[in-house]
């Protein structure tokens, strides 16, 4: 009878060893699932984070698209001002409120494009509008791509946010 119990004993402890290693298999699944699982929520949270972050930034963008007009308007006018009125206190304050529109629209990420006569003709931040003493006969796609235009004039300031342009330059070349 002992030999029996020791066998039964024995078998047991197999079954057993082997339940054991099926949990402890089971449990090391289950924890790298969880470890996935986790890993999977962290770059979602960096996903909804950067989409978040893109929208703020389209939602000012577009705001900031709607209020160069605005900035044009003022430039354009304070250009014409005439010579003796220019210590006007009024104008003064027109050009302080000016300043104050620029300084908003910089700390949001704006920049203007700087440009000036003589400078080469970049078309991803310009915008051609027109073109004098440019030769259009040239039907050659080397010989055009060789033909470095320049700016004449500046018609309307060009923007960036970042990297991003917002809004070409629109220029004449030659």
């Amino acid at each position: 009878m002992k030999t029996e119990k020791k066998k039964k004993k024995k078998t047991i402890n197999k079954k057993e060893i082997k339940k054991e290693n099926d949990y402890k298999k089971l449990s090391e699944e289950y924890l790298l699932g969880w470890k996935r699982c986790k890993a999977d929520f962290e770059n979602y949270k960096k996903r909804k984070e950067a989409e978040k972050k893109n929208d703020l930034n389209y939602a000012k963008e577009s705001f900031i698209l709607q209020i160069l007009p605005v900035l044009d308007n003022f430039s354009a006018s304070t250009e014409h001002i005439p010579q003796e009125a220019q210590d006007n206190s009024w104008v003064e304050g027109i050009m302080y409120i000016k300043k104050q529109l620029e300084d908003i629209l910089r700390e949001n990420g704006l920049e203007e494009i700087s440009l000036k006569e003589g400078d080469i003709f970049d078309e991803n931040i310009c915008e051609a509008i027109e073109s004098e003493n440019v030769s259009k006969k040239t039907k050659d796609k080397k010989e055009k791509e060789k033909q470095v235009l320049k700016i004449k004039k500046v018609l309307v300031k060009g923007y960036r946010m970042g990297d991003r342009v917002i809004r070409p330059a629109k220029v004449i070349v030659y």
